[in-house]
């Protein structure tokens, strides 16, 4: 074609932006009133269609999705449920979805890394999507959703409105603003749409200040159960902060104690209390379940200092005695954990469960009073009979900073497929070097035995601990192949140069997808 010719072309509108194939807009156009098919409730989109969607939909909630991912299907019947919720409502969105394999265009278009990928679309703005992270079951897709295309906190202009909320739930949040015009709440209702487990609403009426006995902005958590209210006072130079107030609601939302379970588990771990004290009982025996009373009393004090958890020794929680090293049968105890450092903290003595020592014991560990303790299984007896030696906590040191060995030492989880796969290499390196009295190669699950010099955090980890007075530690990250692995040892643990690296498992947590995922191991591991 003729530059002059296309460039009157163009001019006159007869060639889309995209060159000589059509644009998003020209195959809307295109398709303007074709049905765009629907699965249980659920649009069904292509790159053909999408548009035509967002043109049609101003609020459009997207999952891009794969056929064979596992994630995927246990989100389908949830995702078709909130479709019929939003539905039954007349509720102004609409749930679509997008097989990603089959549309590489638009996983590109969207930048789409992993599946299930949900993003909302608002006023047919295809450039910005708003990226999901909320819930994975049908109300909690709902209820984020209402709370974008609705308000996110209800308007309250008498007492009886404020009454009416607050008898609905457990926990009710009320922002008193004197002026809602104010940035405080903009800061205030952009919590609200994220802060699901929690209603929200807002007044600037005198008379509500004056029943609740306030004078100045303040947000105030009522609840149903421990002291009943908690208030938040605006900071009147500083303003309203959004992550202080997120922790604070956080925080006094839940229970003084909470029972560990499935569904509380989540909001745990959210709470951004780095120390969890857990209360250990069989909840079968009475003799146990009054230990739960002295427990509570002693929690008030150090609320937002200290989560206080009980664990139910008799029901689902082997995952959490694992990982403190305990057995059911030592019930009842208290263990206490920082969940940054993943130190862990036993009482010095067995003194009985009591108001008293609970808190002398919260006291001591906060003071650095307590030492932590550390994981280790028993030494086998064979510990040193194959060519792959064993190790534990307890033999750790001795074998791998002995001054007169070169020692290789893979940290592995019995669950990690990648350690599996390494097996066989690994044994095999064991062999080729059994006879050389210089070298030991060895193996420690680091899921049971842990390390004061150190901390594992992702699976295989392999260090070399090279002989000699300095205790020194290398970390090897190239090729898990025999091969590699003998060039690494000849060379005195040289990494050979231009090799690729492998990848490591993290370690596993609790938490679904779409939600902030822990950085560190937890007790919250199952």
């Amino acid at each position: 074609m003729d530059n002059q010719l296309l460039f009157v072309l163009l001019l006159l509108g007869a060639i889309g932006p995209q060159g000589l194939g059509k644009g998003p807009e020209d195959l809307s156009e295109e398709l303007s009133g074709e049905e765009i098919p629907k699965e249980d409730g659920v649009l069904v989109l292509s790159h053909r269609t999408l548009s035509l969607a967002l043109r049609e939909h101003p609020a459009l909630m997207v999952e891009f999705y794969a056929p064979w991912c596992g994630h995927c299907k246990a989100l389908a019947p949830e995702y078709s449920k909130a479709a019929a919720l939003l539905a039954s409502e007349s509720a102004r969105v609409t749930l679509a979805k997008v097989d990603g394999p089959a549309e590489p265009e638009l996983v590109k278009e969207f930048s789409v890394e992993g599946y299930p990928t949900l993003k909302f679309f608002k006023d047919g703005n295809r450039t910005h999507p708003e990226e999901y992270t909320g819930p994975q079951k049908a109300e909690g897709i709902a209820e984020w959703l209402r709370r974008r295309v609705g308000p996110s906190a209800i308007h309250l202009e008498d007492k009886e409105s404020a009454q009416a909320l607050m008898d609905t739930r457990d926990v009710v949040v009320i922002g008193f603003f004197q002026d809602l015009q104010d940035e405080d709440v903009a800061t205030f209702l952009a919590l609200a749409r994220d802060a699901l487990d929690m209603t929200f609403g807002l007044t600037d009426q005198p008379q509500l200040f004056q029943k609740f006995g306030l004078t100045k902005d303040t947000v105030v958590l009522f609840k149903k159960f421990d002291e009943g209210r908690a208030d938040f006072p605006v900071d009147e130079e500083l303003g309203l902060d959004l992550r202080d107030l997120s922790r604070f609601l956080i925080t006094h939302s839940m229970h003084l104690v909470t029972e560990f379970n499935s569904q509380t588990s989540p909001k745990i771990f959210a709470a951004r209390i780095l120390n969890h004290l857990l209360l250990f009982v069989n909840q079968t025996l009475a003799q146990h379940r009054e230990l739960v009373a002295g427990f509570r009393e002693a929690a008030p004090p150090f609320r937002g200092q200290v989560l206080f958890v009980v664990v139910d020794v008799a029901a689902n929680n082997s995952h959490v005695l694992q990982y403190f090293g305990l057995k059911a049968e030592e019930a009842p105890t208290i263990r206490l954990v920082n969940v940054e450092t993943t130190k862990k903290y036993a009482p010095i003595s067995e003194a009985p469960i009591t108001s008293a020592s609970v808190a002398t014991f919260c006291h001591e560990v906060l003071q650095a009073k307590v030492k932590p303790y550390l994981l280790s299984q028993e030494v086998p007896s064979d510990w040193d009979q194959r060519p792959v030696k064993t190790l534990v906590g307890k033999n750790f040191e001795q074998v791998a900073f002995d001054e007169t060995k070169n020692v290789f030492v893979k940290f592995y989880a019995p669950w990690c497929s990648h350690c599996k796969e390494m097996a066989p290499a690994w044994e095999a390196l064991a062999e080729k070097y059994q006879d050389r009295e210089d070298i030991v190669i060895a193996e420690l699950d680091a899921t049971a035995n842990e390390l004061e010099a150190f901390t594992i955090h992702g699976y295989p980890t392999l260090k070399f601990f090279p002989a000699g007075p300095h205790r020194k530690v290398i970390e090897y990250k190239s090729t898990r192949d025999l091969e590699t692995f003998s060039k690494f040892l000849d060379s005195g643990g040289e990494l050979p140069k231009e090799e690729p690296q492998e990848p490591t498992a993290s370690a596993p947590v609790g938490v679904p997808l779409s939600t902030l995922t822990l950085k560190v191991f937890s007790w919250q591991v199952s």
